[in-house]
């Protein structure tokens, strides 16, 4: 199934953009040129063709769109397909609310972005990053304090949105566990967490450009929006982007990044004409 109807609205006002300047450029050739009447018929059912054939290729692309740039109240955001490990700037890793670094499949899956950054990106040994996070200069009201009841894992738990600086990398407190391991969130907990987020990084982020996936796709449970989308996930973040007092200032720039098994699920058409810039 396709992300964007054929007859979708948007697809047809691009296609008059394209027709527009067609017909400019066509207007002009007539002048000078002449089609002979015997041909007239065939040019214009080629001309009929040829408009079909430009509807078709922008439908498609429009399905295909895997980048899109956009202005909020100032701050650029390119919304792409990529690999967070791959971009420049500082880049956000989403970890528990406890900073733990354990890559077991049990309280870490080795195929989550937090694990792939431990396993395969990370400088150094892990015992060195838990060593940065222990004497780490958080905040009072970022330390909620230590759960003594935890059986595996580390026991300092954080509030969500917290951010631990570690080379080029973000790395931010944001699935609270259950006493299985399992990371789950509310709604309005994960509506905390970027509003705590966004301000966090305006600390932080010292006019680097900053990389962001799509936080809370795939491992986590959402309370109650179990068939929450990526797209609507995506659709959040930009929400409280633009209600948070965050803005890049320039050369800085905001990316947010979809893995290529995602992008199916998205559609940047929709998210390109929102009204996130208002």
């Amino acid at each position: 199934m396709s992300k964007v109807h054929f007859f979708d609205k948007r697809v047809f006002g691009n296609f008059l953009k394209i027709i527009s300047v067609i017909s400019a450029v066509f207007s002009l050739v007539l002048i000078f040129i002449e089609i002979p009447t015997a041909c007239k018929t065939a040019s214009g059912l080629l001309f009929i063709l040829m408009l079909i054939l430009i509807y078709i290729a922008n439908w498609i692309w429009s399905n295909k769109l895997n980048k899109i740039e956009m202005t909020i109240d100032g701050s650029k955001v390119i919304i792409k397909v990529g690999d967070i490990f791959l971009e420049p700037g500082l880049k956000v890793i989403a970890f528990n609310e406890y900073f733990d670094t354990i890559v077991d499949n049990v309280i870490i899956s080795e195929k989550s972005l937090h694990g792939l950054y431990i396993q395969k990106h990370l400088r150094g040994k892990i015992s060195d990053l838990d060593q940065h996070i222990d004497r780490y200069s958080f905040a009072e009201n970022e330390i909620i304090g230590k759960n003594e009841g935890r059986k595996y894992g580390k026991k300092i738990q954080y509030q969500l949105g917290t951010i631990c600086v570690y080379d080029e990398y973000l790395l931010t407190a944001f699935s609270k566990f259950d006493m299985e391991n399992k990371a789950i969130l509310t709604m309005p907990e994960y509506l905390e967490f970027f509003v705590n987020f966004w301000d966090r990084i305006n600390k932080v982020y010292a006019l680097q450009c900053v990389t962001v996936p799509v936080i809370g796709s795939g491992i986590t449970r959402i309370k109650e929006h179990k068939n929450i989308s990526d797209e609507d996930l995506l659709k959040i973040m930009l929400w409280t982007f633009r209600i948070s007092e965050m803005r890049f200032k320039y050369p800085a720039k905001l990316t947010i990044v979809i893995h290529k098994d995602k992008i199916a699920q998205i559609n940047l058409l929709d998210i390109q004409n929102a009204k996130y810039g208002l």
